[in-house]
């Protein structure tokens, strides 16, 4: 095989483990080859009909995997509980056990029980010292549901966002080049935003206006208007067709976007300066900073009205793949392939920088709670850590899955979802204990993001989006204080 051959492989084989929002995909696959101008017609139309073939075999070994890996864990899971309420009757029985009747018992027998209590102690006492590395098998205390299906991508779903109080809406980012604001009460497209050329990977709304800021591959951020007009939000029921003739005037919307809904290419801003795909940005407190993640290993700060970049921060050793500003100080995280996050401080005129190395393998997010000031961060090492701002020297829980974890999201009351590569949904609260799962229902193929709704009052108070390229709705219930 050629040079050029050859790395062309490796490039595609790196991008598949990575998660390489311009590669990952079958149709990438297919214009590369088509690229390709020293090859013949027929080799190359080859070349698509056997990736396409191997594309099919791997998805189907997949997905088998996945079904004997939730038979495995279902199986364990009954184990566990099952020797549980076993170690708890014989417990029961022994407390059970009079003095006097104990007095009865042989010596022989008397030893025995010594010795079992003295072990059971033991094991209460290495429970208690070992109660930060949870791997819990309590009974699902709420009730999960799809309530939702936001359909109209073409291609995956890399991130999912919900609008500040009182704004129904929901964002999406996906790998089709597009980024999509719905109605959270009807499921419909409201706007669509075509203005990037290349993989869009995250979306947030601005705190306090009408902006949304996407990151995409083409090497940039855009802030974009998102002028969707009240009338919209009360007429945008379920059963009924929505008129989006004003919000389309009031956008000043190109063309009709597939899937519905108007279209808009021309960006408020354009924040340029990375020399790599741009993996995550969010707005800053107050809304006049952004914070942007990128794969030439830097952060970047960028004022919104200028487009000016104001920091680049720089030391992580490998590309970035999320950022997060905290809600109400100047804090942000980045966090990196390198197996560390980073939280910088903008408090004092000097900005200040730590590192935190509490991670094995790539951290795909790190991120802060609204209560509490704690940091929660998700590795493709199969766990995710809760740290405590005040004394971040070591996590105070760690929890341990089996599936690497994608973008993290933290509701107001503390509960933590973990999206999963094995298309999964976990619900735990911030001392590691397990809350739900969903099993039998859900995405197709990996969840890339979730997002809470906890602040709306609609039926689904949360969202999932994956590479199924579907957007989902979840009513998440029974849950204290939701």
């Amino acid at each position: 095989m050629n040079k050029t051959g050859k790395g062309k492989r490796v490039s595609i084989a790196r991008a598949f483990r990575s998660g390489d929002p311009e590669m990952f995909s079958s149709s990438s696959f297919k214009s590369d080859i088509d690229g390709d101008t020293s090859l013949p017609p027929v080799i190359r139309s080859k070349l698509q009909y056997l990736f396409s073939q191997i594309e099919k075999e791997f998805e189907v070994l997949y997905n088998e995997n996945l079904t004997l890996q939730d038979k495995i864990e279902a199986l364990n899971e009954k184990l566990e509980k099952d020797n549980y309420i076993s170690d708890k009757q014989n417990l029961s029985d022994k407390q059970n056990l009079d003095s006097t009747e104990f007095e009865n018992v042989p010596s022989k027998f008397k030893q025995k029980l010594a010795c079992s209590s003295q072990k059971l102690k033991t094991a209460h006492k290495l429970k208690a010292q070992t109660s930060k590395i949870v791997s819990s098998f309590k009974t699902t205390t709420v009730c999960c549901s799809v309530v939702k299906e936001l359909k109209g991508h073409r291609d995956g779903v890399w991130d999912v966002a919900v609008a500040r109080p009182g704004v129904p809406l929901v964002g999406t980012a996906s790998a089709d080049q597009t980024a999509c604001i719905w109605l959270m009460e009807s499921g419909k497209c409201a706007l669509r935003y075509t203005g990037h050329t290349g993989s869009v990977n995250s979306i947030r709304f601005h705190p306090s206006r009408d902006l949304v800021l996407t990151a995409s591959g083409d090497q940039t951020a855009h802030i974009w208007q998102a002028a969707v007009t009240l009338d919209i939000y009360k007429t945008g029921s379920s059963d009924e067709e929505v008129d989006l003739e004003s919000a389309a005037e009031a956008s000043a919307c190109d063309t009709e976007g597939e899937g519905g809904g108007p279209s808009l290419r021309t960006p408020f801003a354009e924040l340029i300066g990375h020399s790599g795909p741009v993996a995550a940005a969010d707005w800053l407190p107050g809304g006049e900073h952004v914070v942007t993640a990128s794969w030439d290993r830097t952060a970047a700060i960028y004022d919104v009205q200028t487009g000016e970049l104001i920091h680049s921060l720089t030391g992580h050793d490998q590309e970035l793949t999320h950022t997060c500003a905290h809600h109400s100080q100047k804090l942000v995280v980045t966090s990196s392939q390198d197996t560390t996050f980073r939280l910088w401080d903008f408090r004092e005129p000097i900005h200040s920088v730590s590192v935190f190395q509490g991670h094995t393998d790539a951290v795909t997010s790190a991120i802060f709670t609204k209560r509490d000031d704690k940091v929660v961060s998700g590795s493709d090492d199969r766990t995710v850590k809760v740290w405590d701002l005040r004394n971040m020297r070591s996590p105070l829980a760690t929890i341990r899955t089996d599936s690497a974890v994608n973008k993290l999201a933290v509701s107001n009351n503390g509960l933590i979802a973990m999206p999963h590569d094995n298309r999964q949904v976990r619900l735990y609260d911030l001392s590691g204990q397990r809350i739900a799962r969903h099993r039998r229902q859900g995405h197709q193929r990996m969840v890339c993001s979730v997002a809470w709704a906890d602040e709306h009052t609609f039926a689904a108070n949360f969202f999932s989006c994956g590479f199924d390229r579907l957007t989902l709705g979840w009513s998440i219930q029974n849950i204290k204080d939701l």
